[in-house]
């Protein structure tokens, strides 16, 4: 089996394909764990609890 510059070029786009969907599934997954819920809640209120006075 000769392998050809086309057939590496094809095999690479498609496992790269198959890799992007993959880990942008897990990125949801990991986004939507109900258990991440409270880490996401409190990543969004720490930024304001130490700004009670304007930036000199």
């Amino acid at each position: 089996m000769d392998v050809s510059h086309e057939t590496m070029l094809e095999l690479s786009k498609v496992w790269g394909l198959f890799y992007l969907i993959l880990f942008s599934i897990g990125v949801i997954i990991y986004t939507f764990w109900p258990s991440n819920k409270a880490r996401f809640d409190r990543a969004e209120t720490d930024i304001f609890d130490k700004d009670d006075t304007p930036w000199r």
